[in-house]
């Protein structure tokens, strides 16, 4: 079954970089954004963690989402060894773009999908990611 969701994730990605190609932004890129969709600004270890990343993978990523003007690098408020990513103002515009293709390929995916089903499906990731 981890299989399987990992051959998911990656299926998703890809069919979502697809579909946002206009956005020019990678796999890892619309992961990172999506999971900072929610305007709650995360240190670097805890994105990581979000995306599945290790944080120097990730800093690559957020180098290049720095240059394009949609987050920001900043010492977190109580801990100032601690680096907080938050959106800008174009990368919330940007990160809205994404959550509403993810919300539309959810929908379409689980269309037709008996809701138990579903319930099922998400009580496994629930328990998956505790």
């Amino acid at each position: 079954m981890i299989l399987e969701l990992q051959r998911a994730t990656h299926a998703t990605l890809q069919v979502l970089s697809a579909r946002l190609v206009d956005l020019d932004l990678t796999p890892s890129e619309l992961n990172a954004l999506g999971n900072l969709a929610d305007g709650t600004g995360r240190t670097v270890s805890e994105l990581g963690a979000a995306v599945g990343s290790r944080p120097t993978t990730l800093t690559g990523v957020l180098d290049r989402l720095e240059r394009r003007g949609l987050i920001t690098r900043g010492a977190r408020p109580g801990d100032r060894r601690a680096v907080l990513i938050t959106l800008t103002d174009d990368g919330v515009a940007t990160a809205a773009v994404i959550t509403r293709a993810i919300a539309d390929l959810e929908a379409e995916t689980l269309a037709g999908l008996p809701a138990s089903a579903v319930e099922g499906a998400l009580a496994v990731l629930r328990a998956l990611t505790r």
